[in-house]
């Protein structure tokens, strides 16, 4: 009897836990999709995270209107800046200047960037976090990617020392620091990598990374595009086919994992939330982690 009292006690914990994880986190939408910003409002609540991916062919003007929708409708717009494809040092400053004056901005998601050769005078986000610009146009909390399945141009030892360097400088400057990781097919890589980041940078919040819901074809598609390679290997070395990846399609199981893991670390878990890739379907993933924070909170 108390053995079986124990273990609905846990998975209580563990629900309760889950819900806390989706409710403290964000969702990650392309600048078309801003105009659904009402509704995502009212499905995430107010001030709630949503990102604004950086993708060619969007102007900085289309981005700069994304912004603004999502600030419009209460919610908390968080850019990425793809340090490789800024252009000018004056052209960033500016866009810095509105998005913190004219929508309320206060964090960004600094990434690298894939453009080959860069595109204007940085070669990396280090550089480009070095330089100081982000806590001059007002920015306070910086987040930095993680990479659970590595990083396929960059070594494991150089993501370990521009990590060290992003730290030092965001801090340096007076501003707050917070990880969120890229999503995987191997949930127990995003565990290990949340337990290399509490052993190295304790106190330094993780948001992971989690694929939205969505059919198995196109998260494969979505997954070459994040250049998620390191995992779409492990898939095929562990012999999941097309059809099997389907349970990688639901975010509560992907989810899991982390769970478990927030649950042991209990108050000194560096998972600050869970961070959702709509891949498209901004509407389609805000509603399931509504439904899914319901759920898990009745639970």
């Amino acid at each position: 009897m108390w053995s079986l009292a124990r273990r609905t006690e846990q998975r209580n914990e563990a629900r309760s836990r889950l819900a806390a994880v989706l409710a403290s986190g964000s969702i990650e939408i392309s600048p078309k999709e801003a105009h659904h910003a009402p509704e995502l409002a009212r499905l995430l609540g107010e001030n709630a995270g949503v990102y604004v991916h950086s993708v060619p062919g969007v102007t900085a003007e289309e981005r700069l209107a994304s912004l603004g929708e999502l600030h419009r409708a209460g919610l908390d717009p968080v850019p990425h800046i793809a340090a490789r494809r800024i252009t000018t040092r004056e052209r960033t400053r500016e866009l810095l200047r509105r998005w913190v004056g004219e929508h309320g901005v206060r964090r960004v998601l600094l990434i690298g960037g894939d453009e080959t050769p860069p595109r204007g005078p940085y070669s990396d986000s280090v550089q480009y976090l070095e330089e100081g610009m982000l806590a001059e146009a007002g920015i306070r909390t910086v987040g930095i990617a993680g990479y659970p399945d590595g990083h396929p141009t960059i070594t494991p030892a150089a993501l370990e020392d521009a990590f060290e360097r992003k730290l030092k400088a965001a801090r340096a400057q007076g501003m707050d620091v917070y990880v969120v990781t890229q999503f995987s097919f191997v949930p127990e890589r995003v565990v290990e990598l949340c337990a290399s980041l509490a052993r190295r940078a304790p106190g330094v919040p993780v948001y992971v990374g989690v694929a939205g819901p969505t059919d198995p074809a196109a998260l494969m598609l979505y997954a070459q595009r994040c250049g998620v390679g390191a995992s779409l290997r492990a898939v095929r070395r562990f012999g999941l086919g097309l059809a099997r990846l389907a349970t990688h399609t639901e975010p509560a199981g992907q989810l899991a994992s982390v769970a478990r893991y927030h649950q042991a670390g209990g108050a000194s878990s560096n998972i600050a939330g869970a961070h959702l890739f709509a891949f498209g379907g901004a509407i389609r993933t805000a509603s399931w982690m509504r439904k899914a924070i319901a759920e898990a909170a009745a639970a």
